[in-house]
This record gives structure tokens, C-alpha cells and sequence, in this order.
């Protein structure tokens, strides 16, 4: 990938964006935050937002206003009656349901954030109750300290199930777990040798899952010394976290992720560039601090972010459902998303979900289109789930017209090409008026601006 960020000077890129003549607080600018902050938004928000300003806004985000607690036990105990089964089915659509109604969705975000980073198939674990619990170690510290994060994910039963690693013997070490924690939880592809990926499988041997708890067996744990990543000793599992913590290539790591997600994965930033933050996320592992650096940031509202990602699954399905303020139902959204590509709890391999252009190909598009067309034409499996008019007349469109723009400000934020505003407006003009806001709303939602955030 091309470095894009060459020109930008990394310490006006990473301070506060302060609306300006040259550089104004707009919808377009709104919109962008709530796509990558969020699972979009509703016009109500869009409008309290553009009211508010983006410092105000960020800051609501990071800390939503309110009592939450009663929203978070309610879920909680959804998702445990859902998680008493082999099958992740109903957690899903809990979870799902969860993202589409939470006062606190940048939380949910980032859950979906380390659900993908902290990869595994849980259908090799065969246990519900597992996956919650490792659902629940991604949100309880999806904004909070990463070392005690992965510390807790590396060493959940669900790990060593998912990465056939359930035995750990002294005369056995398991290399092939060793590496996927390495490169695909810590350091990244190519940063450790093979001296340093069996030397981590000896650190880690000991453990060994027994009804499926995770126990040490001190008798299989090799005490002899082990040299890792430059460090000698006799270390265990633990001192193997810490040993990588220490190294500023893991912050890199993290913080490279976090560009990708809120940023840009259309270019790749230079190491020189990212320092700012790397150095301080390394001070204290403190995730929400680099985020609301980045989300605040010039480099945020400026048009190497402006959409710069492509829209996984979710979050084109549920900025649809939340712009439109419905509640549909999640098991069969689960499995359209499915369809689509992103089954929640099971993705494809230990990298997670690929992102970017791997969403977009033929069949996704037009999967894509399927779905909008069944959201908003309230046909199977969502009748009369998405109140299609009911949007229209809480925001007093009086007429077709006046409707058509709601949509393109509510869903493009008005920023698009005039061919494309012209071509959108001709390709329903044939259509019969009872159904000609629906082709409308269906065209921008699977337009190529909608597909990008």
C-alpha cells in the first residue's frame, strides 16, 4: 500500500480538529463519525450532533450520558438464557439485537472490534456458555486496559479449544498454538522466529483444560530456562505476555488495527507516523485513551478518513435498521449476515474476518441488495418489521420529494456526486408512485457511496 501520510505532519494530525471557515463542522463530517464510532445513526442524532459540535459529540460517545446499568443487566441476562446450548445461534441474535439498541455503541463496536482481532470458530469450542464468557472478557475491557485483555483472552478455555491445544505436556510443547497467539494476537505476521514460537510453547505448557476449566499442572510445566524475543529465564504463559507487552512492536500491532478500523485501509501508514500514538498506548495499555486521540483527532475529519473503509456486513445492515429506528428480527438478520459473510462467533479463520475489498465481490453486492430490498420492502423474513413510513411522518416529510432527500441526507449525509444524485432520481422515474420511494431508498442503500464509510 501507498504511504498517504507523507505530507501530513503527525502532530497536527493527531491534534484536536477545531471547526474552522476552511474546515467546517458539516453533516458530512457527522455522518462519517457515526459510521465509524457507531452502527450509524438516526436523524434525530445526526441533528443533535450538528447542534452540538464534534468535541461534545465525541465525548458522548466515549461517555454516553445516563444510566446504562439497567440497559447492561437486561442484555446479560438475555444473552446467559441464550448461551445454554452447544449453538451460538440465539447469542448471536442477542448480540446483534444488543448493537442495534445500545445507548452505548461505541462499546459495541470495539466488542466487535477484539471479537475479530481475538479470532477463533467457536463452533470447535461447542459450548455457549464459553463463548458468552469470552464475548463478555471483549466488552468488559473493549475500551479498557488491553495487557489485562489479552492476558484474560489468551488464557480462557476457549483458546486452547479453539487452537487444539486443550493438553499442554513438558515433553509435548504445542508450537502451532504458540505462533497463532504470536503472530495473530500479539506481534503480527513475521516478527518472531521459529526459536522464539517453541520456546513460547514451552513457556506455556502446564496448562491443560479439564471439564472444560482451564488447570495448571505444575508437574507438566517445564521450569527449564527459556529465551524469548531476547529474554532469558524460566518463564511461564504469563512472563510470555508481559516479555511482549514490553516490546514497542505490540503496540504497533494494536494501534496499526485501530488506524485500519477508524482511519483508513487504503493506504498504509509509516511507523514514524503512528508514534504519537504507539507511545501512548504503550505508558499504560489504556485503549479508550488512543481512541479518543484518534476519533478527536484533524487526521479523523480530514479526507484520508473520509470513506476509507469498506462496510462490513453489520455494519451496512444495522446503520440501515437504526437510520430507519426498527427493531427486526435478529435471528434472521444472523443468518443473512451469514450469507453475507460475518457470522458472528464463527469467522472464516484464526485472522478473522479479512475486511475491506473481501466484502465486495459480485455475489456480496447483490446479497447486499437482497437484503435492503427485503428491509424496506417488508418482505419475508421482515414483514411490517421496518415501519418504512413511520420515519417519514416522525420527521414530517410531506411529500415524495421531501422524502427522497431525507433519505440521501440521513444515509449519504447529501454528499454525492450530481451525475450520481441525477441517476439515482432517473432510475425510479418509471416506477408506479405507490412503490416509487421505495426503489429510491433501495437504490441509495445499495449504491456504491453506501457500501464505503
Amino acid at each position: 500500500m501507498k504511504n498517504q501520510n507523507a505530507a501530513f505532519d503527525p502532530q497536527w494530525a493527531w491534534e484536536s480538529y477545531v471547526p474552522s471557515d476552511e474546515r467546517p463542522w458539516t453533516l458530512k463530517w457527522v455522518g462519517h463519525l457515526y459510521r465509524r464510532a457507531a452502527f450509524g445513526a438516526s436523524w434525530e442524532q445526526l441533528r443533535q450532533a450538528m447542534e452540538e459540535g464534534p468535541a461534545r459529540t465525541v465525548e458522548r460517545l466515549l461517555n454516553p450520558s445516563g444510566n446504562t446499568d439497567e440497559f447492561e443487566t437486561s442484555f446479560d441476562e438475555y444473552e446467559s438464557a441464550a448461551a445454554n446450548s452447544d449453538s451460538t445461534e440465539g447469542l448471536r441474535a442477542w448480540w446483534l439485537r444488543r448493537m442495534i439498541q445500545t445507548p452505548d455503541p461505541l462499546k459495541e463496536k470495539m466488542t466487535l472490534f477484539w471479537h475479530n482481532h481475538f479470532a477463533i470458530d467457536c463452533g470447535k469450542v461447542k459450548s455457549g456458555v464459553l463463548a458468552l464468557q469470552r464475548l463478555r472478557l471483549n466488552r468488559e475491557d473493549a475500551l479498557g486496559n488491553y495487557a489485562h485483555l489479552l492476558q484474560a483472552i489468551v488464557h480462557h478455555p476457549t483458546t486452547f479449544l479453539a487452537l487444539n491445544a486443550e493438553k499442554n505436556r513438558k515433553v509435548l510443547p504445542n508450537d502451532n498454538f504458540a505462533k497463532k497467539v504470536l503472530e495473530n494476537y500479539c506481534l503480527g505476521p513475521d516478527m518472531v522466529s521459529e526459536q522464539d514460537i517453541h520456546e513460547t510453547a514451552r513457556a506455556f505448557t502446564g496448562w491443560f483444560l479439564i471439564r472444560n476449566e482451564c488447570r495448571f499442572l505444575d508437574r507438566e510445566h517445564d521450569h527449564t530456562n527459556k529465551r524469548i524475543l531476547g529474554e532469558e529465564g524460566d518463564f511461564d504463559s504469563q512472563d510470555v505476555i508481559n516479555i511482549i507487552l514490553r516490546r514497542p512492536d505490540a503496540a504497533q500491532f494494536i494501534v496499526r488495527k485501530l488506524y485500519r478500523f477508524f482511519i483508513s485501509e487504503v493506504e498504509e501508514p509509516a511507523h514514524s507516523f503512528l508514534e504519537p500514538l504507539v507511545r501512548l498506548f504503550t505508558a499504560d495499555f489504556n485503549i479508550k485513551k488512543v481512541i479518543t486521540v484518534i476519533l478527536k483527532s484533524n487526521l479523523f475529519f480530514s479526507e484520508t478518513a473520509y470513506r476509507k473503509r469498506v462496510k462490513s456486513p453489520i455494519e451496512y445492515a444495522l446503520e440501515i435498521v437504526r437510520g430507519f429506528e426498527a427493531n427486526v428480527s435478529t435471528t434472521h438478520l444472523g443468518n443473512d449476515l451469514k450469507a453475507l459473510g460475518q457470522d458472528l462467533f464463527h469467522p472464516p479463520t484464526v485472522k478473522g474476518w479479512l475486511g475491506g475489498r473481501h466484502w465486495i465481490n459480485s455475489a456480496a453486492l447483490i446479497g447486499r441488495c437482497n437484503l435492503a430490498h427485503a428491509l424496506i420492502s417488508n418482505s419475508a423474513p421482515y414483514e411490517k418489521q421496518l415501519a418504512f413510513d413511520t420515519v417519514f411522518e416522525k420527521y414530517k416529510c410531506k411529500s415524495d420529494e421531501e422524502s427522497c432527500q431525507f433519505i440521501l441526507n440521513l444515509f449519504l449525509q447529501d454528499d454525492l456526486d450530481e451525475t450520481v444524485r441525477k441517476q439515482l432520481y432517473r432510475s425510479t422515474a418509471d416506477k408506479k408512485p405507490s412503490s416509487w420511494l421505495q426503489r429510491f431508498t433501495i437504490d441509495v442503500l445499495t449504491c456504491p457511496e453506501f457500501q464505503i464509510g
